[in-house]
């Protein structure tokens, strides 16, 4: 699953995240590079990206830095335990693009950094996550894909 997209990565993607129109582009153990081509309806009133849309990509690739699994068929689960969210330039253009790596952590708990780039190579946002690990994606072999 190393390199670049998967089109089976699509299918680990959160409902909420797949409604967004989130893609991975790239993911290997430790890092991960994830997309959200900008629809209208995701601008603020001064028509640059939401706040929210880019929080929510931070905090999805920071997630998923931690999360991924090589082997078919199963995946590797956390929930957020601590985000935050500097904006640093207005997002615009049609897409945005997070790059999260994990900064360390233990055994159950780890943390990733984030930056998110606008379609112009503008750094938008940086963020810091905590997540912890779900029962079973602790290591790489993860767990069972359920239906």
């Amino acid at each position: 699953m190393t390199g670049h997209a998967n089109p089976d990565w699509d299918r680990l993607l959160s409902n909420f995240n797949r409604h967004l129109g989130m893609k991975i582009l790239e993911w290997s153990e430790g890092t991960v590079t994830v997309a959200i081509d900008i629809q209208d309806w995701m601008r603020n009133r001064t028509g640059i990206v939401h706040g929210g849309v880019t929080a929510t990509l931070i905090d999805a690739a920071g997630g998923y830095a931690g999360n991924f699994c090589p082997h078919p068929g199963k995946r590797r689960l956390s929930s957020t335990i601590a985000l935050t969210t500097s904006y640093v330039a207005p997002g615009k253009g049609g897409r945005i693009v997070a790059k999260a790596k994990v900064r360390g952590g233990g055994r159950t708990i780890y943390a990733s950094t984030v930056e998110v780039h606008d379609e112009n190579g503008t750094l938008i946002a940086i963020g810091e996550g905590s997540f912890k690990y779900f029962k079973g994606s602790e290591t790489l072999d993860g767990v069972p894909i359920e239906g």
